[in-house]
Parts: C-alpha cells; structure tokens; sequence
C-alpha cells in the first residue's frame, strides 16, 4: 500500500492476473473445483509430465513426484512458466521408507490432496527364463507396490474430506501379456486388480478409482524400441501410428474432474490397440 492506502499499479496488476486466470481455469472443461490440489508421480517426464502440466489448468495446485530433485525441478519450473502454482519432491516410489517419507511430508505441507495419479513405472524386458530376479522385483515394486505405499496414505485424508480421485496408470499389456515383459505385464495386471477392489472400497465415501491402459504411447519407454519394431507394431495400429502423452494426459484430466463423479472401478484401453 502507498501512504494514501492504496495499491500500488503493479499489484493491482498482479490480482487481476490472478483473478483472470481463476475464471479461465473455471472455463476449463476439465476443472476440477475450488482449491482442488493433485499429487502426480513420475511427473518428470512422458505421461505424467504431460499429466501434470495438463491438470495444472484445471486444479490449485499440482504435486510432483519423481525420482530426482533436477526432474522435478524441470516440470515445476515449467508448470510455474504457464502462470500455475507447482510443487516437486523427489523420491524413490519403490523404497517404502523413503516415499513415505515423501508422502507425509506432503501430507503435513497440504490439508488436502484430492486427486491422485499413479503414474510411475519401469521396465526391465527380458525373456522369461532369462530374466533375473532383481529385474522382476525392481519392476514389481516400482509400478505396483508403490501403489499400495502411495495410496494408503492419501486415500485416508481423502477420507477425511469425503472426495477424491484416484487414477492409476496401467497398460494394455496388464491384459494381454507380452513376450518379455513377465515381470511388466504382471504388475500392470495387479494395477488393474488394485483398481477394481479400492473401487469398491472408497465408493460409498465420495471416492472414484479408474485406471487408464494406453497401448503403444510414444514416450521414453518406447523410444527404445528399435525401429523395425515399432514399425512392425504401428503396422497393426488402426490409426497408423503412435498415441501421444497428451492423449492420455486428456482422459486423466477428464477422470479428475467433477464430470466423472459416476465413473468407477473401470479400465480404459483401445487406444488403437496394437495387440490383437
């Protein structure tokens, strides 16, 4: 305030930036409601990068999780540049200590997180009678035990508001199977079960859990494909050619927001299913 008590310019500036970008998230078909925050892991890059700064538009506040300090910094920053408010914590999801440490902490910094995306994953392919242990529980532990670390937490302060949406990532391959990935395809299916049965658990307490199986979704994980594989599997695409992040980045945003009050327990897939 000046001496005469009044604003000065540059704040009212700021307020009616502010107040701008509250009726445009409002105008947003995804928004998710007043002071609505969301927690996304394995924020730092591909899908839930693109999950994240696409729920930005619609929420008050994003959380990112990923493994390093330096990726999370990367989408906050980014988040941030856009005008949005964004957190980022680093964490292992697949150490129980360490990501529940994550998760209090978070849990002490914010009353309420009402969205959860279980986004992180790995993959160690291997052939079955190759494949060596600690490929099979780093995969294990990673893309579906993380889920039980995460979501016990934040499901019960979601409780104690009575809302919130869980969204967990699986994949196709959780269906299917796939040569080489036992151990990938054996926790994308257990995401799948996950889904189902906290379904039913949290419904009665204002509480959806849906779970997304993209197929073959140009990313990190598969841009180490080789070539003549992934044109071997485009070949079988009815669209000719890959899924982006950002088309599974809609759906999640979709399944975050009021709209989807009535959607429960259910899998999505055929995202031009590559596996017939």
């Amino acid at each position: 305030m000046d001496q005469k008590g009044l604003a000065p310019n540059h704040a009212i500036k700021n307020i009616n930036s502010l107040n701008l970008l509250s009726e445009n998230k409002k105008e947003n078909y995804y928004y998710c409601g007043e002071n609505k925050v969301a927690l996304v892991t394995g924020a730092g890059r591909g899908i839930g990068r693109e999950i994240a700064k696409m729920l930005a538009k619609s929420v008050s506040h994003v959380i990112c999780i990923s493994r390093t300090q330096k990726s999370c910094d990367s989408v906050v920053d980014e988040i941030k540049s856009f005008g949005y408010e964004s957190s980022g914590y680093a964490g292992d999801v697949s150490k129980k200590e360490e990501i529940s440490e994550v998760i209090n902490k978070i849990l002490t910094e914010h009353k309420n997180v009402d969205i959860l995306v279980n986004n992180a994953g790995i993959t160690r392919d291997n052939l079955f009678l190759r494949m060596k242990n600690d490929e099979w529980e780093d995969v294990l532990r990673t893309n579906l035990n993380s889920l039980f670390y995460i979501t016990q937490p934040i499901s019960k302060r979601m409780i104690n508001n009575r809302y919130g949406r869980i969204i967990n990532i699986s994949s196709i391959v959780g269906l299917t199977g796939n040569v080489g990935q036992a151990n990938y395809s054996s926790s994308k299916a257990g995401v799948i079960g996950f889904t189902k049965s906290l379904a039913k658990e949290l419904a009665s307490r204002n509480i959806t859990v849906n779970a997304i199986a993209p197929g073959f979704i140009s990313s990190d994980m598969t841009d180490k494909i080789s070539e003549q594989i992934k044109k071997n599997i485009i070949s079988n695409i009815p669209a000719g050619r890959m899924g982006t992040p950002e088309e599974v980045a809609n759906l999640a945003c979709f399944l975050s927001s009021d709209k989807s009050g009535y959607i429960n327990g259910r899998v999505f897939t055929r995202f031009n299913l590559h596996i017939f």
